[in-house]
């Protein structure tokens, strides 16, 4: 019986093993997915990238400074 014992826990931990490996390599193609998906927002949220982005549209950055309205009843 012992003996039985003794080789159902081999195959058992070679089994988690290879589980364990598995994951790590789903981890590590996860993680370079992340780091390609994030520098590819980066890249894209930057002010010259976002105006070409939105030039089609007809949008354009301002060259002149905000101008403030400030109301007249000085509340």
């Amino acid at each position: 019986m012992l003996a039985v014992i003794y080789i159902y826990n081999g195959h058992y931990a070679e089994k988690t093993i290879r589980n364990v490996n598995k994951v790590s390599i789903e981890l590590k193609e996860l993680q370079y997915e992340y780091k390609t998906l994030k520098s590819e927002v980066m890249f894209r949220s930057k002010q010259s990238e976002l105006a070409k982005a939105v030039a089609p549209l007809g949008l354009r950055e301002l060259t002149q400074p905000v101008a403030v309205l400030k109301d007249s009843a000085g509340r």
